[in-house]
């Protein structure tokens, strides 16, 4: 059986999970851990059988979770070497010292080798003899520490790269990734399969290139961004900068992009059609919804697609194959 859930979509985090066979996979993890699991087991789903965690891309909607997560549960986290290293620049951000704090830390710690080159001036140098007592005595003081659990917060128990546009495996499910038009490192599209159903993922694209298209043909199941309606993101709350960033070409798909791709691009091919990434600021579900609608019913032989929202704050119950 494949299954298809989809746990949270939208600004405020985002998260899904894909099974197929034996293989369950956590698509990006913007979720705290707890409130992940939460939900996966509201949705029938347990955290632990999961076996990997497979990143779209860096930004913190969806990949707040994955330290925390992959560390929980002991799996690996698969990314594009472009954002495993984005994550980890924003996971772990530079403090910016003054010249009066960076001068203050380095006589600080020229007193601290001071210090201790006159204590091991009085105590004396241990020899070889005391060194191997000494271990022997307490073994486990002996033993390697791995400061990078104790303290480096991009620890994690595995991690997996992939290269977009390769093919790949996770366990008993097939994936196709894709380079998206998004602000981000090297953002990323999935088209999973096993059991011979298709499932297309694609949010967070400024607009729809010929490679995506190419992508979203021949599938069972479609997860399409429709971020936000045109006019409510013009007139609303956000600053200028940001609605320019949000309408350009590597911004989100608004609910008219999307409904153009449904109506002039899309094979009608999926069962299900799933509107994701809907903004709570600039969308209301029920534009994004007739918005889709219209192209959809435009075009008869598609009307049998079955027209589902993601939404933030609950998940969209399982679809099964």
């Amino acid at each position: 059986m494949v299954r298809f859930t989809v746990l949270a979509s939208g600004s405020k985090g985002n998260a899904t999970v894909v099974s197929g066979g034996r293989t369950r996979i956590l698509v990006d993890c913007g979720l705290s851990c707890r409130e992940l699991f939460r939900r996966m087991r509201l949705m029938g789903e347990e955290p632990e059988t999961l076996d990997a965690i497979l990143i779209t891309h860096e930004h913190s909607d969806h990949v707040g979770g994955v330290a925390v997560t992959a560390r929980k549960l002991g799996i690996p986290v698969y990314f594009t070497e472009g954002t495993h290293r984005a994550w980890m620049r924003w996971i772990s951000p530079r403090r910016q010292l003054t010249y009066a704090q960076w001068l203050e830390q380095i006589r600080k710690q020229a007193a601290e080798r001071q210090a201790e080159a006159e204590v091991a001036a009085e105590e004396g140098e241990p020899d070889e003899t005391d060194l191997v007592e000494a271990a022997e005595a307490t073994p486990e003081a002996a033993e390697p520490v791995e400061p990078a659990k104790a303290k480096d917060p991009t620890w994690l128990p595995a991690v997996e790269y992939f290269q977009a546009g390769e093919p790949f495996e996770i366990g008993d499910i097939a994936i196709s990734s894709f380079t998206i038009p998004h602000d981000a490192a090297d953002p990323v599209g999935f088209v999973f399969q096993a059991e011979g159903v298709r499932i297309g993922f694609a949010t967070d694209l400024g607009y729809i290139p010929p490679n995506v298209k190419a992508q979203l043909k021949g599938l069972d199941l479609l997860l399409l961004e429709s971020n936000h309606d045109l006019e409510m993101l013009r007139d609303g709350p956000y600053p200028w900068a940001v609605k320019q960033r949000v309408l350009s070409r590597v911004g989100h798909l608004s609910n008219e992009a999307a409904a153009e791709f449904l109506e002039k691009v899309y094979d009608g091919q999926a069962a299900y059609v799933i509107l994701a990434h809907l903004s709570e600021s600039n969308n209301l579900p029920d534009l994004a919804r007739v918005t889709a609608e219209r192209a959809l019913i435009g075009r008869a032989s598609l009307i049998a697609n079955r027209l589902l929202l993601a939404e933030q704050n609950e998940p969209l119950f399982p679809i099964d194959f």
